[in-house]
């Protein structure tokens, strides 16, 4: 009797390796299949410069948004125009759907030939914040190439973005490439002023349809190169969340008078005094909650002594940590809510006492924290009951998305940089400091990705709403390369494998 059980568990043994090898060997068919379809992210040389020429174009349209439901409607009639002659594969072809909305922004919708792969989306915003000349080595709007990069407002934020994933699929479509998984692509037209007009209304759209996303990729992080102190090795950060926003104006009233018998505190002064308390006192350092000590410590594995060492063993130096990340002002962004005072306000005459002093706040929220408990933050560091509370805006922080094996997202952003990017050795999940169209898309949604497959150093990144905004061109053929091979990878079944460190 025995010898029967034995020989039973053998038997089932048997057949389960058996499964699993077929199993094993169906999917490896499938991906060699895949790869066999797979059309080479190669372009020509008239290509690539049709590609140049038409960001150029793009970017010569401004497309400005000067305040929530302000904004410039001759120029984005133009830009829907202008993308129609451009492209005229994507509006043409049967399997894809456009359609305008909100007046401006655009929606298409393309069909993949497998409706039992769940759909994925692709944003991005065609409007740019105001461009002054004053700064600029070439006007804001030209378009100019210079040096091998492209000078505009938008080329960095984020008319790249929109013209590069129009431009990939252009180029699919031309090389008579039909997708398995089915896609959307949004492109919002006032971003830069909340979205309300824009996402906001394709993700209604959308979810009145009933549709929901595998998941989201939007404008955001970037591959950081020269951020890390003492390395030269560039790191590409996704990232999985979003700060929250807090807009508030500060006011402080007082009775009006003749300046040669002034009081004891003016409006100003009181204002003032409230102000830089809130510059002296920052939110409390939120270092050790979401996802930045994973980020740190896949960045630990491609630094050198001793910093290697401090990043691998923060049950250690946690505090060492926690302090050195506020010196700098791009980490101290990852480790806190910040505040910034943008605008100040006061002052009638030279020779009169200002009856009113206001000062706009502008407060970016710690995913690990509230609006409601930054505002209380904010009330007791001032700390004074003549400064007068008006909230202005909110928005609350986006909750974190998946990054492990199985977060198909995440995975097919990092095989797509690791293909793209082969000199790119770490790639972190992360924290967008600003806010993006995508928190818009969250009934969608339950993962949201931001990622630009664009190089940016510490001087581009004062470039984005600043002054010489510019991209290279091999930078911009790179991205369309990046959407090219992304869209044709999003047509896998399952994520692929992930390589990531071992922790």
């Amino acid at each position: 009797m025995t010898s029967f059980y034995v020989g039973v568990l053998a038997l089932a043994a048997l057949l389960l390796l058996g499964i699993a090898t077929v199993s094993k060997s169906k999917d490896q068919r499938d991906r060699e299949h895949q790869r066999a379809l797979r059309i080479p992210s190669q372009f020509s040389q008239e290509e690539c410069v049709t590609m140049k020429e038409t960001l150029k174009g793009a970017i010569q349209i401004p497309t400005v948004s000067f305040s929530p439901g302000k904004y410039n409607t001759t120029a984005l009639t133009e830009f829907g125009e202008y993308i129609r002659k451009v492209f005229p594969t994507v509006f043409k072809t049967s399997f894809i759907q456009h359609e305008v909305v909100g007046g401006y922004s655009h929606l298409f919708t393309v069909r993949g030939s497998d409706p039992s792969l769940q759909p994925y989306m692709l944003l991005a915003h065609i409007d740019v914040v105001p461009a002054p000349d004053d700064g600029w080595e070439v006007p804001p709007f030209s378009g100019l190439e210079r040096d091998g990069f492209i000078y505009g407002r938008g080329t960095l934020d984020n008319k790249n973005s929109a013209m590069a994933i129009l431009q990939s699929l252009e180029l699919l479509l031309i090389r008579n490439h039909i997708p398995r998984r089915s896609f959307f692509i949004a492109l919002g037209h006032d971003e830069e002023v909340t979205g309300a007009n824009g996402a906001q209304k394709i993700s209604a759209l959308l979810q009145a349809r009933g549709v929901q996303v595998s998941f989201v990729m939007d404008e955001g992080s970037f591959i950081f190169d020269g951020f890390i102190p003492n390395s030269k090795k560039p790191f590409a950060m996704i990232a999985v969340s979003e700060k929250g926003m807090l807009n508030l104006m500060l006011q402080v009233n007082m009775t009006s008078g003749h300046s040669s018998l002034p009081p004891k505190e003016t409006s100003i002064g009181i204002l003032a005094a409230a102000v830089s308390r809130l510059e002296q006192t920052p939110m409390p350092n939120m270092f050790g909650s979401g996802p930045l000590t994973i980020t740190l410590q896949e960045l630990a594995n491609e630094l050198s002594f001793p910093a290697n060492i401090v990043l691998k063993n923060l049950w250690l130096f946690r505090p060492l940590v926690s302090r050195l990340m506020e010196r700098n002002h791009f980490t101290n962004a990852l480790v806190r809510t910040t505040t910034a005072v943008t605008m100040f306000n006061a002052g009638v005459k030279m020779n009169v006492i200002p009856p009113v002093a206001q000062a706009t706040v502008d407060l970016r929220i710690h995913p690990a924290q509230t609006v409601q408990e930054v505002l209380e933050l904010v009330k007791n560091i001032v700390a004074d009951d003549r400064v007068k509370f008006h909230v202005l805006k909110t928005l609350e922080p986006v909750p974190v998305s998946s990054y492990d094996d199985q977060a198909l997202g995440y995975q097919l952003i990092r095989q797509t940089i690791q293909s793209i990017f082969p000199e790119v050795n770490i790639i972190v999940p992360g924290t967008f400091v600003a806010y993006s169209d995508s928190r818009h898309y969250s009934s969608l949604a339950t993962n949201i990705y931001r990622f630009n497959p664009v190089y940016l150093q510490i001087q581009d990144f004062h470039s984005i709403h600043g002054v010489n905004e510019k991209i290279s061109v091999q930078a911009y053929e790179t991205q369309v390369k990046f959407i090219f091979e992304f869209i044709q990878n999003a047509d896998a079944d399952q994520p692929p494998v992930s390589h990531q460190h071992e922790l």
